[in-house]
């Protein structure tokens, strides 16, 4: 089973949790501080809320395909690779609460994608630093600058 990812920076997680159990009429998935998530079955989501700055509007963090197994994320990189995509391999690193194996890459638009696999839960939702995790938004005023403190990264 495979499924695509969103993961959403909130100004207001609470609101956000709110709105969004009504709006795919289901409760999160997983709900640690300053993080929810949603197995959304139809249609098939994973729909990621993270605590952001309380005065800044709600903006994407990253987007994903999440995969049932290892050798899917490892075969995925493969296929990336070979389509000539600069590719970033995470693996056994921890992230929005999960162990993970992960490959990274960016869209034309510098949108970082990642196709993973969670392995297992943890207990921490800190990502090591310089991961592709850890940048943010790529805007008019240049290259990503690292999130703010409290999302994905230490």
């Amino acid at each position: 089973m495979s499924r695509i990812q969103l993961a959403l920076r909130v100004p207001d997680l609470q609101s956000s949790i709110a709105f969004y159990s009504k709006l795919f009429d289901t409760e999160p998935a997983k709900l640690r501080d300053g993080y929810a998530n949603f197995a959304i079955a139809d249609p098939p989501l994973k729909l990621v809320l993270v605590q952001g700055t309380p005065d800044a509007d709600t903006r994407m963090d990253h987007l994903g395909v999440e995969v049932a197994t290892t050798e899917e994320v490892h075969s995925a990189t493969t296929r990336l690779q070979d389509q000539g995509l600069a590719t970033d391999i995470e693996n056994d690193t921890t992230c929005c609460y999960a162990l993970q194996d992960k490959v990274w890459v960016h869209g034309p638009g510098k949108e970082p994608w990642e196709v993973y696999v969670v392995k297992a839960d943890a207990d921490s939702m800190a990502k090591q630093k310089n991961s592709t995790c850890c940048e943010g938004p790529v805007t008019e005023a240049g290259p990503p600058a690292p999130v703010e403190t409290g999302g994905c990264c230490p």
